[in-house]
């Protein structure tokens, strides 16, 4: 999280390196049943995050109970060195992202980092 010097108004933000880092090792700790690929995009895997930036999280699992917008809400999401929003596709959903949704597979497929996977197709 970001840090406030006790006697300066400059807030400092972690680094891109930082936060990966921080990922890597949330996603070694997550227990998420099924966890088939898990990797970032948005701000920081496209390298223009700044202060205030969020980090945008996929995780893709073999089979989920919970509905999409469920899903996340089961993250530890506060253990993470931002604030972060987190999308959990099953793999049945990410097989059909690009014909329901082919702007954002697009995006994905050109800026995702992948710290576990590649996703299959």
């Amino acid at each position: 999280m970001p840090v406030r010097s006790l006697r300066s108004s400059v807030i400092t933000w972690p680094s891109r390196e930082a936060v990966e880092q921080g990922l890597r090792e949330w996603v070694q700790r997550l227990e998420l049943p099924g966890l088939l690929a898990a990797g970032y995009f948005g701000s920081y895997a496209r390298g223009d995050q700044g202060p205030g930036s969020d980090l945008d999280i996929i995780l893709i699992v073999q089979e989920a109970s919970l509905p999409p917008w469920q899903r996340p809400r089961l993250l530890p999401l506060e253990e993470l060195p931002v604030p972060a929003e987190a999308l959990v596709y099953t793999q049945a959903e990410w097989r059909k992202l690009p014909r329901a949704s082919p702007r954002f597979a697009r995006t994905l497929a050109l800026e995702a980092r992948w710290l576990i996977g590649p996703p299959m197709p």
